[in-house]
């Protein structure tokens, strides 16, 4: 069925791939900003996602795009085509709720036939498209039953039926996850790569949850207060983040007050900080003396015996204090020079190793240092 799904969704649900432009939008109700000048593209055929906080802007901005809200400022483009006052009902977006949205008194296909008798599309076609819609979420054995005869996920799947059904040109999800349980989450993520790389449909999804957007975005924009902190792909920005709130937002990490030494240069440089020195490949052209923030994710430390690493070695040595075993990783605090480290080590062979001497050893290239 997986198969023959993939062979038909290329055809059917083909759609008109198109770009969504937003140049300095922005949102205000009297004098609260809810949103301030974002500029950014949501790639065609690709899943962007918004991340941010609660009330980062990110829900007004798709409320936006979707024709929901009328921005205060600013255009929105699909492709060259500008939408800024374009209706809702014709700007050709699918969208899929945090709540599903289902008819209760509606049979699966009623829910999802729905938008297409209202848009007056022929009997013949509404059931052969609704029958393909389900087929591609897997769903077409359960296209009689009511959506409280569902679980969770299947509900959700539905949605997405019901939002694809019409082949939008933009896919717009708001936290559509949310409600189901961890092991439905897992299923439902690739559920949505698959019909977004199938049907070729540009999607923008917004969620506060890192690692679903880590593990499914193409592109991902992160948002706060009302305006874009950063934009790039998953391992650039977390890897690489532009600021300390960006960091902190995508993941745990050590922050360490740090100050650069030796001149600038091409490969690592020494940076000191109150646990020890460290090698960075991120500095830059920064000159000598530089005070900065340096982010050490508890990864990418390497925990090690003290006597295993040299001396004149960039380390940060100290003792472990607590260990908190979690099974396929075990997680220790370091007490170095009166600094706690936080230390994730993968696949652990002892259950505590409190009180350990021990050096914490990194790539450079994994020390990111930040403005202050």
């Amino acid at each position: 069925m997986l198969s023959r799904g993939r062979s038909r969704a290329a055809g059917i649900f083909a759609v008109t791939m198109v770009s969504v432009t937003l140049h300095d939008v922005s949102k205000s109700y009297g004098r609260t900003a809810a949103v301030s000048g974002v500029t950014m593209e949501a790639q065609q055929g690709g899943l962007t996602f918004l991340l941010g906080p609660s009330g980062c802007g990110k829900t007004t901005i798709l409320r936006m795009v979707a024709g929901f809200l009328e921005p205060t400022a600013g255009t929105i483009r699909f492709g060259d085509r500008d939408v800024t006052q374009v209706p809702a009902e014709r700007r050709d977006c699918g969208m899929v709720f945090q709540g599903y949205a289902l008819w209760p008194h509606m049979t699966v296909e009623q829910n999802v036939a729905f938008g297409l008798e209202v848009r007056k599309v022929p009997s013949a076609e509404v059931r052969r498209r609704v029958g393909e819609a389900l087929e591609l979420v897997r769903m077409g054995p359960y296209a009689a039953r009511r959506p409280n005869e569902l679980s969770g996920g299947q509900q959700q799947r539905v949605a997405l039926a019901r939002a694809i059904v019409y082949r939008p040109n933009v896919l717009l999800l708001d936290e559509p996850l949310s409600n189901l349980d961890a092991k439905l989450r897992l299923e439902m993520r690739g559920e949505i790569r698959r019909i977004v790389d199938e049907t070729k449909v540009t999607a923008i999804y917004v969620t506060h949850d890192q690692k679903e957007s880590l593990s499914l975005a193409d592109r991902m924009v992160v948002l706060r207060d009302g305006r874009v902190e950063q934009v790039g792909g998953p391992r650039e920005i977390y890897e690489r983040p532009g600021s300390r709130f960006v960091a902190e937002f995508l993941g745990e990490t050590n922050f360490l007050r740090a100050t650069l030494e030796g001149p600038p240069a091409h490969g690592a440089r020494t940076v000191r900080t109150p646990a020890g020195t460290l090698a960075t490949a991120t500095a830059g052209d920064r000159p000598q003396g530089t005070e900065l923030t340096a982010s050490v994710r508890p990864e990418a430390l390497r925990l090690q015996l003290e006597a295993d690493v040299p001396a004149g070695r960039p380390a940060l040595r100290g003792v472990v204090a607590e260990t908190t075993y979690l099974g396929e990783m075990a997680q220790h605090r370091v007490d170095c020079a009166g600094t706690a480290i936080k230390v994730f080590e993968l696949n652990p062979r002892a259950l505590s190793r409190r009180g350990e001497p021990v050096a914490l050893t990194v790539d450079p290239e994994q020390v990111v240092m930040l403005e202050r």
